[in-house]
């Protein structure tokens, strides 16, 4: 849960931001395609959510079924119904958006399909505001804070809810046992058994496993760097440079909930 004020801050500090909803960004969000549409009148029309800012949305949909004559009747005017997953398990959330459309282009080489924007005639639901702009926050945070380390420790494993400091590093799609020293927005630090000159600019990929809700990130990267271990001669650390365009967004918003965490314990809002 979050409060009226946040809610109120991410409406004026991203409402002008697009974001794309990538694969990766659905699975984040939890937004059911399948129970999106858009209505016109009494019609409604299947459709996919192409992108969106907390102003506009892009849409795709077909052409076929009459949908500009629906349009030009309507004057434009229609609804764009969201719909989303309950982390709960409970009922979805669905809602309508206001909106008219504005204009529309061919989209891919199909003449059946285009892709239309639609301007929002009234200010998104709270929930649609709290979604997309936690993932804004993160974005942004990201590109501010990239390499601040968050040291391993029980109290921030607890905040960040990181189910173990063991777990499991593939070099070379080879599993080897580790334990998480640091992390940050784009990259991590590992202890492991090993001699760091055979192990320096392999390519990885980080297992990292957090909990409520429990889900699991397998990050790719590089050791680019190591240290040795005070009093382990066994012993390696290496940092970890995450690929960065591949870096998973809900990873993201699991560093960034911690960091907006502790700058809250700092200077409350």
């Amino acid at each position: 849960m979050i409060t009226s004020q946040k809610i109120t801050s991410y409406y004026n500090r991203f409402k002008n931001i697009e974001v794309t909803f990538t694969k990766d960004l659905l699975q984040v969000t939890g937004l059911i395609m399948q129970e999106v549409y858009l209505k016109c009148g009494s019609d409604v029309c299947p459709c996919i959510i192409y992108s969106s800012s907390f102003e506009h949305a892009k849409i795709v949909a077909s052409i076929k079924a009459e949908l500009l004559k629906k349009l030009e009747e309507a004057n434009n005017s229609v609804s764009l119904r969201w719909c989303f997953k309950n982390p709960d398990g409970g009922n979805p959330a669905a809602f309508f958006i206001s909106a008219r459309s504005v204009g529309f282009s061919p989209y891919g080489k199909s003449g059946d399909v285009a892709l239309f924007t639609l301007q929002f005639t009234q200010r998104p639901p709270d929930h649609l505001i709290e979604i997309m702009g936690r993932i804004m926050d993160a974005n942004l945070n990201f590109a501010k804070r990239k390499d601040e380390r968050i040291l391993i420790t029980p109290d921030s494993q607890r905040k960040l809810n990181v189910l173990a400091k063991e777990t499991t590093v593939f070099i070379e799609k080879v599993p080897r046992h580790c334990i998480l020293r640091d992390l940050s927005f784009s990259g991590a630090k590992i202890i492991m058994m090993g001699i760091a000159k055979f192990l320096m600019n392999k390519f990885i990929a980080l297992r990292i496993d957090f909990d409520e809700p429990r889900e699991s990130f397998l990050i790719k990267g590089q050791f680019i760097r190591s240290e040795l271990v005070e009093g382990r001669k066994d012993l390696v650390a290496l940092a970890i440079q995450f690929e960065e365009k591949g870096i998973p967004i809900g990873y993201k918003m699991r560093i960034n909930d911690y960091v907006s965490q502790v700058r809250l314990e700092i200077m409350p809002e």
